[in-house]
């Protein structure tokens, strides 16, 4: 193994997630540097207790996400946060949002990818919309959603047959009026609230939910892919500790 420092790791992500993709609410990038050359990497959906005891078996100097390790700004530091785990145990954190999100071959890229989409568009920045192999409704996507992603499904369902479908990884129900002006008959994402639900079916306009975890996951796989491309002689691990929070019935 030969390590390489987290500047480099830093700027092949940044190369493939530019910073100026992201939204102005967010907060991307490297969030905890440890200043150590990394020999391992680990890559998650997100910073976790157990991920962090994963990456320290795992001998992970450096973590790259999705969901950043630090969001809101911190007034002070202490054993519950876990940027200080991180710091304790000498590991760094790059985390890439709303940027990994937007960028080409990112999140929702992948997202439309897995979902079959062709002749896939971004809309609002961070989405994509694209054309489904073949026309259904919105329970039979459901039942397809469910299968490509190994996920627990929920939907609205607008009572209209189903070819454009819109996906926004994470939380987005609050998108679908964007989905529908780009000509969508659905839009797929990660949570959806009860009246945004109310609303796109009085709308005529289904909404799908597969979970924030369950829409999102796939693109630690991703970034393990590319890293290990990119860097050969560093060992990457794509998290097995990183699981859906939620139990289901």
């Amino acid at each position: 193994m030969k390590p390489v420092s987290v500047g480099q790791v830093l700027a092949f992500m940044e190369q493939w997630a530019p910073q100026d993709l992201a939204e102005s609410w967010d907060n991307p990038g490297l969030l905890v540097d440890c200043g150590a050359p990394v020999a391992g990497i680990l890559t998650a959906l997100e910073v976790t207790g157990p991920v962090i005891r994963e990456a320290a078996e795992e001998g992970c100097g450096l973590i790259v996400c999705h969901h950043p390790v630090i969001f809101h700004p911190l007034k002070q530091l202490g054993p519950q946060d876990l940027a200080f785990r991180l710091a304790q145990r000498g590991i760094s954190a790059i985390c890439m949002h709303t940027n990994l999100d937007a960028a080409q071959g990112g999140v929702n890229d992948l997202l439309a990818r897995t979902m079959g989409l062709v002749g896939v568009d971004p809309f609002a920045g961070l989405g994509r919309v694209g054309t489904l192999p073949s026309t259904t409704t919105a329970r039979g996507l459901a039942e397809a959603t469910a299968e490509a992603l190994g996920v627990h499904v929920k939907w609205a369902d607008g009572g209209k047959p189903i070819r454009r479908l819109a996906v926004v990884g994470g939380a987005a129900g609050d998108m679908w009026r964007q989905a529908k002006a780009e000509g969508a008959d659905a839009l797929l994402t990660g949570e959806v609230s009860h009246h945004e639900a109310l609303d796109a079916k009085e709308a005529g306009f289904s909404l799908l939910a597969a979970g924030h975890y369950g829409t999102e996951w796939p693109i630690a796989a991703e970034i393990a892919c590319r890293l290990q491309e990119a860097f050969p002689d560093v060992k990457v691990v794509r998290s097995e500790a990183n699981t859906d929070p939620f139990e289901y019935l």
